[in-house]
C-alpha cells in the first residue's frame, strides 16, 4: 500500500484501489489531497500490471467537495492565486479524465461540489442508495467552473443547467435517471458485488481494446463527423491488426478464453 497522507492506494492483484482517506472531513480535497491524487492518477497510468482503477472514499461519504479550510483560505487568494490553485484542480480532473485505464467509482455516500465531479470522472459509478449528490458551488456564490467540461457530457445541458443553478440535492435515484451513476446498491454489500462484478467484466475485456474506446469516444465528443469518419476506419483496421485483436478473434474461433480473460477478481478484502 503506498504511503499518503490524505489517500490510500492498494494493489490487489490487476486492481488498484484509490481510497479517499479523510474521512473525519468527509473526506473534502485540500491542496494536499489534489497533488497526491494527481500523483497516484498519473502513476497508476502507467503501472502494467494494473488493469483497472477504482475510486471510493473512507467512511460514510464519497466527498464533500473542497475542504472548509480549504475554501477560508482562498477567500484571500489575490487573482493570479485563484488562478494557480484552479490549474492544479483542473490538472487532477484531466488526469483522471485522460487516464487509459477504466476508473470505476465505487459511490460510497454523499458527493458534493468537486466530489460529484470525482464522480462523473468515473467509467462506471455504483452508488448506494442512500448516496445524496449535489453542486453546491452556488449556494456559496460561485460556480462549478472547473468540473462542467466533464458533468455536461455525462448529464447533458439540460440537467446542468437546473442543477447547476439550484444547487439542490439529488438523490440516487435521479442521479441514474440523468446519468451521473450507472447502478445503485442498497447497502456496502450488494456496493462491493456490484463494483466487483463491473470490474472483472472489465478484466475480460481486452485492455489495449479499452484504452483505444476511450480515446474513440473523446474523438466523437469533440470532433466533427466528417473528421472522426476517417478516424475511425483506421482505428478500427489498426485494432484489427493488432495482436490483441488477432488473439481475440483466434480465441473466438477456437472457442476458447483470450489471454487476457485468465485475470479474475475476487473483489474487496474483509
Amino acid at each position: 500500500m503506498s504511503e499518503y497522507e490524505t489517500i490510500t492506494s492498494e494493489e490487489v492483484d490487476r486492481v488498484c484501489i484509490i481510497t479517499l482517506n479523510r474521512a473525519q472531513v468527509h473526506n473534502a480535497f485540500n491542496p494536499r489531497m489534489i497533488s497526491e491524487l494527481t500523483e497516484e492518477f498519473t502513476k497508476q497510468d502507467k503501472n502494467p500490471k494494473i488493469k483497472v482503477i477504482i475510486l471510493t472514499g473512507d467512511g460514510k461519504s464519497f466527498s464533500a467537495g473542497a475542504d472548509l479550510q480549504y475554501m477560508e483560505a482562498s477567500k484571500d487568494f489575490t487573482l493570479t492565486e485563484n488562478k494557480q490553485d484552479a490549474v492544479k484542480l483542473e490538472k487532477l480532473f484531466n488526469t483522471i479524465y485522460k487516464s487509459s485505464k477504466p476508473v470505476v467509482g465505487r459511490v460510497n455516500g454523499a458527493a458534493f461540489g468537486g466530489g460529484v465531479g470525482l464522480v462523473s470522472l468515473c467509467d462506471v459509478a455504483v452508488a448506494i442508495e442512500r448516496a445524496i449528490f449535489a453542486f453546491s458551488e452556488v449556494n456559496l456564490g460561485i460556480m462549478p467552473a472547473v468540473i462542467s467540461p466533464y458533468v455536461i457530457p455525462k448529464i447533458g445541458f439540460s440537467q446542468a443547467t437546473r442543477f447547476f443553478l439550484t444547487g439542490e440535492r439529488i438523490d440516487a435515484i435521479t442521479a441514474l435517471r440523468i446519468g451521473l451513476i450507472h447502478e445503485i446498491a442498497s447497502g456496502i454489500e450488494e456496493l462491493d458485488q456490484k463494483v466487483t462484478t463491473v470490474v472483472n467484466h472489465l478484466l475480460a475485456s481486452g485492455p489495449i481494446a479499452i484504452s483505444r474506446i476511450k480515446q474513440m469516444i473523446e474523438k466523437n465528443r469533440i470532433s466533427s463527423f466528417e473528421d472522426v469518419r476517417s478516424f475511425l476506419i483506421n482505428e478500427i483496421a489498426e485494432v484489427r491488426t493488432s495482436p490483441e485483436g488477432k488473439e481475440g478473434l483466434k480465441a473466438f474461433l477456437e472457442k476458447r478464453a483470450p489471454e487476457w480473460k485468465k485475470d479474475k477478481w475476487e473483489g474487496f478484502q474483509s
